[in-house]
């Protein structure tokens, strides 16, 4: 009642700025292009984009299959979703194994608390799977039938706890299989890309945890992959038949490490790349033949290549002397393409992809 007596108050103070108002949203809205499409990325036999219709408020999910000439296939109208609620969201599109299945999460409320939904892509039905409370970002296992969601307190909204759920079944059958009892730390549960392994990710500000298992085992134990230490940051992702580790232990810029799948705490990491005092390792994009490591010199990005071939390493060159980059999305482990995100005071907001095989480079989307 409070904030609807504030609201009414503003209302009645700023009213004789209405005609301003929309003067200025229209204006705004006249420079965003209405009609307008993501550039798509593939994966597992598809292409995915997302697309927006003039007129409309909200994306259209959608697919194509084998190539980008073939059907198009709408996985999830937003407009059509959102009609009758005063605010609507859904985030966390996560697609079976199998491409018939996708779990997203959806809020009514704009409190972040979002419901978990399943639909079928052969028949269309969709179903109600979670009630609520979630980060709305599920991911799959590998049998097509469990997922993992992450609970959130519903009073403090902070992260508590990885639930396995299997499709079809009550909430009450749910499994915590992992609680986190410090409220310094967010968990996050996600699927590397691979698709081998699910990992839980335990981080506060200057320390991490992650627990693993496999996808093709979703009832398995969760094991530590390196116990929590003050002060130490480490990140992990699969490289073939290793692990890749980003971490902070006796770095404080960050250094590269790998390490065996059932030998995964830190006396058995081995060094790939090794610390320096000028350069940051911010992150790496793991690729079946190539590894990219996100670097940061001079307060630029840059993005180093190394051919796992050969192991030998290439920058990829910007021409402009300053400039903000990112990576883009990479979901296909067996690419051989790297999508960036670029742009600087003379080039606009632009989406590349670079051919990691030759060097060559494409615009995808400008801005």
């Amino acid at each position: 009642n409070y904030l609807k007596a504030e609201n009414k108050y503003l209302d009645t103070i700023t009213n004789r700025l209405k005609p301003f108002q929309e003067n200025l949203y229209t204006e705004m809205k006249s420079r965003i292009k209405e009609k307008d499409e993501s550039v798509p990325y593939f994966k597992n036999g598809f292409f995915y984009y997302t697309r927006m219709e003039e007129g409309k408020e909200y994306g259209i999910f959608c697919r194509k299959k084998g190539n980008l000439q073939a059907k198009e296939e709408v996985l999830l109208d937003m407009n059509h979703m959102a009609e009758g609620h005063p605010y609507y969201a859904a985030t966390g599109f996560d697609i079976s194994p199998n491409n018939n299945q996708m779990v997203y999460g959806q809020d009514l409320v704009s409190r972040r608390q979002y419901a978990v939904y399943v639909k079928d892509l052969v028949t269309g039905k969709t179903t109600l799977e979670v009630k609520g409370e979630t980060d709305g970002n599920p991911v799959w296992s590998g049998d097509n039938k469990t997922f993992y969601y992450v609970h959130n307190n519903p009073e403090t909204l902070l992260t508590e706890k990885i639930i396995r759920h299997k499709v079809g079944t009550p909430g009450t059958a749910d499994k915590i299989v992992y609680t986190e009892k410090d409220p310094s730390n967010y968990i996050s549960v996600s699927r590397s890309k691979s698709d081998q392994y699910i990992f839980i990710t335990s981080q506060a500000t200057m320390s991490s945890e992650i627990r693993f298992i496999g996808t093709a085992s979703p009832e398995a134990e969760f094991k530590v992959f390196q116990p929590r230490i003050k002060n130490v940051l480490y990140n992990v992702e699969q490289l073939n038949n290793k692990f890749v580790i980003v971490t902070n232990l006796d770095a404080l810029n960050f250094r590269l490490m790998e390490t065996d799948p059932d030998k995964t705490t830190r006396e058995n990491w081995k060094e790939v790349i090794a610390h320096r005092p000028d350069v940051l390792i911010e992150s790496v994009e793991p690729y079946k033949n190539f590894l990219v490591i996100t670097e940061r010199k001079n307060g630029l990005v840059q993005f180093r290549v190394r051919d796992l071939s050969n192991n030998k390493d290439t920058y990829m060159p910007f021409e402009e002397p300053t400039y903000m980059t990112s990576v883009g999305t990479n979901p296909d482990f067996n690419s051989e393409t790297l999508r960036f995100n670029y742009t600087s005071m003379t080039t606009p907001s632009s989406v590349y992809d670079y051919n990691l095989r030759n060097g060559s480079k494409k615009l995808m989307k400008q801005q």
